[in-house]
């Protein structure tokens, strides 16, 4: 193996870690909520916090070999608005749909006897668990709205990961990005999680509801009205993705101008953190 095609292993193999740590986390929690019938093992804002504090950590395990995308909407921004190269999105999204499918088989091994209890046959009912729906399986949201609901969110998240990774624009210091990243996670899912439950990540919804096919959610592919689904959380994000990467392009990035000094340090070799959940 040629010493570019070790890297390459190298980072798919933290994109597969880092998303495997973030799924664990955030279909846990979920599951953790969904499977506690009096709702004392947690509500909204807990599924919020743990999905967060799951990216920042699903980011320390990442960043340094691979920036720790985690998200094939970021990988996709990143390819066209910075210098990330196109022929390593494919294996990053691959990576990430992975990590993100095995961790849903752990918590779908680990909580059977629960979801058994409260859900014998796999319906709609513990599905959330898994993958997103529209209304979170409850509220009846049209299908445009959340799709409109998933560009913006994953746009929003697209541009403030842009934001706090330019060396230009005064962001964190590289130790408190995930942190800062985590955090916007908790914010995006506690502001924009009512129409489709915030997925904002295709390999975090696909892998998971794949994974749930497989093990008795015949289901799992179609919404609670019955409606194929599985590929509004792929397709929007990624549009959103790239909404928010051009806003931030046009809007802040062309604007930004870098110092002398400032201009050094960004030529130095820096992997910076750019995930999302």
């Amino acid at each position: 193996m040629t010493s570019k095609g070790k890297q390459l292993a190298g980072e798919m193999c933290a994109e597969f870690a880092g998303t495997m740590i973030l799924i664990l986390f955030g279909v846990g929690v979920v599951a953790q909520v969904v499977t506690s019938e009096d709702g004392s093992l947690g509500d909204h804002d807990s599924i919020a916090w743990a999905w967060g504090l799951g990216v920042t950590l699903g980011v320390y395990v990442a960043a340094r070999l691979s920036g720790a995308h985690l998200n094939p909407a970021v990988s996709i921004a990143l390819a066209a608005f910075t210098e990330f190269e196109w022929r390593k999105v494919a294996p990053y999204v691959l990576a990430q749909t992975a990590g993100a499918f095995v961790a849903a088989l752990i918590v779908r091994a680990s909580y059977a006897d629960l979801i058994g209890a409260i859900d014998p046959d796999h319906t709609i009912a513990t599905q959330g668990i898994f993958s997103t729906l529209p209304g979170n399986g409850a509220a009846d949201v049209s299908i445009p709205t959340a799709f409109l609901d998933q560009v913006v969110g994953t746009a929003i998240l697209v541009f403030v990961i842009f934001a706090l990774t330019s060396a230009w624009n005064n962001p964190p210091m590289a130790n408190l990005g995930p942190v800062v990243v985590g955090l916007l996670v908790v914010a995006i899912g506690m502001a924009w999680g009512a129409n489709a439950g915030y997925a904002i990540n295709p390999a975090r919804d696909f892998g998971p509801r794949l994974a749930s096919l497989i093990t008795g959610y015949g289901g799992a592919m179609r919404d609670q009205n019955g409606d194929l689904y599985f590929w509004l959380p792929i397709v929007a994000p990624i549009i959103g993705g790239l909404v928010g990467g051009a806003l931030f392009k046009v809007l802040i990035g062309m604007h930004l101008t870098p110092t002398e000094e400032e201009d050094v340090v960004v030529s130095e070799p820096v992997t910076e953190p750019t995930t999302q959940r």
